[in-house]
């Protein structure tokens, strides 16, 4: 699926990747790009729409999608990830509220306009699905949850002709990694590198020089092997 004349949602769209996406996109040139982030976004562009979307707030998950009447690409893009040592169970659990359940939750609500127009979801994880990062133990187990569910939804929707990505992030220069000394892609170059590997069709986009590194290790590993084998399994009818 190419970007040109799409529909597109991008949640956490207010700065970071989720700002540089809009302008990907637009450069791409999507129809229509809706913004969704938790305060105003001033934007040039007419064909931008930001919609105020909290993505643990389910009236405010109700509201957007009541003011969309098509979408194409929903793209969940945001995310928290706290320096944490796993001792407050209340950073867990908001942790969890937006990196799974709020992704799970919007994917949900837009799946109607999803089916309909057999569209695409992408999921950003992080190279930490992978393995965790003791430094953020729980933006970790949160993203390996959100690898699992991004295989499950994949799954469960193909029947649908609604494709599911995963978007495997290095680090990137965001407010995110401050904290982090160590080399990091631009923003811009990993929204390239997103919708590169989305309109190539790449289930697991990994679109950093980082996340590449280990791109053709998990493509023809073990993991990659069992959820192929594991996707005959699909019951009767899907989530």
């Amino acid at each position: 699926m190419n970007i040109a004349d799409k529909t597109i949602l991008i949640t956490g769209a207010s700065r970071g990747i989720g700002r540089a996406l809009i302008d990907e996109a637009l450069r791409r040139g999507a129809k229509r790009v809706y913004a969704g982030t938790r305060g105003p976004l001033p934007h040039a562009d007419a064909r931008v729409t930001a919609l105020k979307l909290d993505v643990t707030s389910a009236e405010d998950i109700q509201c957007a999608v009541a003011s969309i009447d098509g979408l194409d690409v929903l793209v969940n893009n945001a995310g928290i990830a706290p320096y944490d040592d796993l001792s407050d169970p209340v950073l867990l659990e908001r942790t969890f509220a937006v990196n799974l359940f709020g992704v799970l939750n919007v994917t949900r609500a837009f799946l109607p306009l999803l089916k309909r127009s057999r569209g695409a979801v992408v999921n950003h994880l992080s190279m930490v699905a992978l393995a965790a990062l003791p430094l953020i133990p729980a933006y970790s187990i949160s993203k390996a949850a959100a690898l699992n569910l991004t295989q499950s939804l994949r799954a469960l929707l193909a029947a649908d002709g609604v494709k599911v990505h995963g978007v495997v992030l290095g680090p990137v220069d965001t407010d995110m990694n401050r904290g982090l000394d160590i080399p990091k892609a631009t923003t811009e170059s990993t929204a390239r590198g997103i919708f590169d590997g989305f309109e190539r069709g790449e289930e697991e986009i990994f679109p950093d020089p980082a996340s590449q590194s280990v791109a053709e290790g998990w493509r023809n590993g073990t993991a990659k092997a069992l959820e192929r084998q594991f996707a005959a399994f699909v019951p009767g009818s899907a989530a």
